[in-house]
């Protein structure tokens, strides 16, 4: 093998002090400076909160394939356009297509009380005279399969398990398992159907729906949520010992797979346009309210967030992409057609953000950067410590729109709000826009607006990210 110019030691070791250098002092002053002044503007300007008011009292619900579905593509290409925002337009997306119809329950036996459910997301109908079985209750899933053989066969299964109330979103991990597979699991034990408790934290009498696993090689069952209120009441009447039965009536059906669309807009880069920081929010909702911390918020939150970036001088060195995702609920049919119809461009993807934890305080911001880069991604959330955010560490994740780009590589940013209030309204009939304050979604779109901005100006390489660590 052929030696080495003796000058290349001191290239590498060039490189390595540039990088070091550019770790220290990773952005000049003035877009540090320019970086505040958005932070500061965004604190006063109500653009996300007008959007918000206009996408929950025009549209309203925005389930995947819906009338409303169609009419939020429309709005979202009408606003942005008013906006100033370029090369707006729509990328077809085909979304599967559930439709709720009606959901009753009541509990016959031992004491008959009527209950206020909802159907999980994929139910299936239960015959048009409903059912009528003993009730069995379980925890978990674990507990369900460790159950003796024809334990559930022919009933009613009651999932019990209570979701934790944590600021860091935690205690949903844990328990929307159940909500996942309940029904698959139990229809491969036999079951007729099953109830869950709501996978929420509230005590209001309103349960919360949200998608259910359906696989082809089994048996799809009817499925339904009951608001903490009221899997309280079921609880207490099993715990007396006597045969519970529930009577279960719900109509909910496929329907055809219809056309939807991503959203996208962008505010073009100068000196180097032809790389993206992407800002991404879910466009669709569950039916039962007006999607308004989830996700019309984040869409609020990403579009003020990207005008005000807009703004700004000097004006992004690279291109800020706001993307309005298609049927993150209930099937992700939107992020994937991202990836597919971008996967030419995805290398030239810089960092990727999104915005789907409703409009409440920012708690801090984490990053996935290859670990050189630590130090700029430190740097770019202190711009952040006058709201009282931390820096959280390298290991984001993403969401569920922008995660399969980290995946491929992509730096991420996750901004963390308190996750605490949000899952008392997740997917109910009360997430709706009386919910959101004001001042906390002026504050989400100045963590938005400072990240991106930075992001956008900054004069190294981001590089790829660094994998994940796998789950244990």
């Amino acid at each position: 093998m052929r030696s080495l110019p003796r000058c290349v030691p001191r290239i590498v070791l060039g490189l390595l002090l540039f990088r070091a250098a550019q770790a220290a002092e990773p952005f000049p002053q003035a877009v540090l400076d320019q970086a505040r002044v958005i932070r500061e503007r965004a604190l006063s300007d109500d653009v996300g909160y007008d959007l918000l008011r206009s996408l929950t009292t025009e549209v309203g619900p925005r389930s995947a394939g819906s009338p409303g579905d169609a009419r939020a593509v429309a709005w979202a290409l009408a606003h942005l356009r008013a906006l100033g925002f370029k090369n707006v337009h729509a990328e077809s997306v085909k979304v599967s297509h559930w439709i709720r119809g009606e959901a009753r329950a009541e509990i016959t036996a031992p004491w008959p009380q009527p209950l206020l459910p909802v159907a999980l997301g994929g139910s299936v109908a239960t015959p048009a005279g409903g059912i009528e079985a003993e009730v069995v209750p379980m925890t978990t899933l674990a507990e369900l399969a460790a159950a003796p053989a024809g334990t559930v066969k022919g009933k009613i299964v009651f999932f019990t398990q209570r979701m934790q109330r944590t600021h860091d979103g935690s205690g949903y991990g844990t328990a929307v398992a159940v909500r996942g597979g309940a029904a698959l699991e139990s229809s491969r034990l036999g079951a007729l159907a099953v109830v869950i408790r709501s996978i929420g934290t509230d005590d209001n009498r309103l349960a919360h729906t949200g998608a259910m696993r359906i696989a082809d090689s089994v048996r799809t069952i009817p499925a339904l949520a009951l608001s903490n209120p009221d899997a309280d009441l079921l609880e207490n009447q099993l715990a007396s010992g006597q045969s519970v039965r529930l009577r279960m009536l719900n109509t909910s059906v496929w329907g055809d797979s219809a056309q939807s669309a991503n959203v996208i807009a962008e505010v073009p880069g100068a000196a180097r346009a032809s790389e993206v920081v992407l800002l991404g929010a879910h466009l669709d909702s569950w039916d039962l309210g007006t999607g308004a911390h989830d996700d019309g918020a984040g869409v609020a939150t990403i579009t003020a967030a990207a005008r005000l970036i807009g703004e700004a001088r000097p004006a992004p060195a690279r291109t800020v992409r706001v993307v309005l995702y298609a049927n993150e609920e209930h099937g992700g049919q939107g992020s994937r057609g991202y990836v597919r119809r971008h996967g030419a461009e995805i290398p030239r993807h810089v960092m990727a953000m999104e915005s789907d934890l409703g409009a409440f305080p920012v708690l801090g911001v984490a990053s996935r950067v290859p670990l050189d880069l630590l130090p700029v991604a430190r740097t770019m959330a202190s711009l952040l410590a006058p709201a009282g955010a931390r820096f959280l560490g390298n290991e984001a994740g993403g969401g569920s729109d922008v995660g399969p780009l980290g995946e491929l590589g992509v730096p991420l940013l996750d901004v963390h709000t308190d996750a605490a209030p949000y899952f008392d309204l997740h997917h109910t009939a009360n997430d709706t826009f009386d919910k959101i304050d004001p001042e906390l979604l002026r504050q989400n779109v100045s963590a938005f607006a400072t990240l991106a901005y930075l992001a956008a100006q900054y004069p190294g390489d981001f590089g790829r990210a660094v994998k994940p660590k796998p789950a244990r």
